[in-house]
């Protein structure tokens, strides 16, 4: 009878486990003090079912892990749960990650190789050089599903000097990543947005900005949608985790890298009720990696473990 029961948890374990998605967005740089000021209808109906947390990103100020407050930077330090000065992107070029810092891609193939990861972003150089698909440097990593390099084509994006190019490139990744959740639902996945970024650098804290934010509530909810459809369909259990890479600086908010109050504060938002730890103290963008881990029930391997920055918001 002991057998039993044993051989019963194990598969009720089992089954949770293969029933449990994760969906991360980074919607680049939109600082904490301007999203909270926000009508976003979309926001709201997540944080009603889990959170809003005030964020900070780029490590510890005027310590060893003081990172700058740069996009792929900020990116990395989410996908790896470290900062920069172990991660090795210190900047947009990329030139030289350390890939000895796994991605949480890598980590959740390694742990579970039969389940599948998708990557849906305005920029190619996430999947090729962040996430590392199928680099010899991350064993060969093969991104199941993605739908990138769109800022490449021109014909089909025309670019223009607003960058309304970019907002389009944006709506397709949605699109797209919409009807693979939908369809597929890859068990973990990134979807990054570039616009909002965009708006800043060219207009700082505008009108320009608060629409390309109102665009990016409405993409939200496009997701939500697909999120929706697989909960109810397919009784799965999804964490969604909505996340921003900097913030801008405290003069113009055209600007962002350096180590400022504003380009630091940034913000997460989730649709699961927090821990004690994310409630009582400033969360970090590497909190999320031990997060999405935890909720993934990835068995991370002691010399992971020691090397994060960051842990779990979510109770195990």
């Amino acid at each position: 009878m002991f057998r039993i029961l044993i051989v019963l948890l194990c598969s009720f374990q089992l089954v949770q486990a293969q029933n449990k998605k994760v969906l991360f967005v980074i919607a680049d740089g939109i600082p904490e003090d301007i999203i909270a000021g926000m009508k976003m209808p979309s926001f709201i109906k997540i944080i009603q079912k889990g959170a809003y947390l005030p964020c900070y990103v780029g490590g510890e100020k005027g310590g060893i892990s003081q990172s700058p407050t740069i996009s792929a930077v900020g990116y990395n330090s989410l996908l790896t749960g470290t900062w920069a000065n172990k991660h090795n992107v210190f900047d947009n070029a990329i030139k030289a990650p350390n890939y000895t810092y796994p991605t949480i891609f890598k980590v959740f193939k390694e742990a579970y190789p039969s389940k599948k990861i998708g990557v849906f972003s305005t920029w190619l150089d996430n999947r090729t050089k962040l996430v590392g698909d199928g680099l010899p440097q991350t064993n060969h990593l093969q991104v199941d599903y993605h739908r990138d390099g769109y800022e490449l084509d021109t014909i089909q994006f025309p670019h223009d000097k607003k960058a309304w190019y970019i907002h389009l490139i944006d709506e397709k990744v949605i699109a797209q990543a919409s009807q693979v959740i939908k369809d597929s639902a890859p068990d973990l996945s990134w979807v990054y947005l570039e616009y909002t970024d965009d708006m800043g650098h060219r207009y700082g804290e505008s009108p320009q900005l608060d629409t390309a934010i109102q665009m990016l509530d409405k993409q939200i909810e496009k997701l939500m949608q697909a999120v929706q459809f697989r909960e109810q369909k397919f009784k799965e259990e999804w964490l969604v985790v909505i996340t921003t890479d900097h913030g801008r600086d405290a003069v113009s908010a055209k600007n962002h890298g350096g180590q400022s109050d504003r380009e630091r504060n940034t913000w997460i938002v989730m649709n699961k009720r927090p821990n004690h730890y994310a409630l009582e103290n400033k969360t970090a963008i590497v909190d999320i990696f031990p997060t999405i881990a935890s909720f993934l029930q990835i068995k991370l391997q002691a010399g992971v473990v020691k090397e994060l920055d960051g842990v779990s918001l979510l109770d195990n």
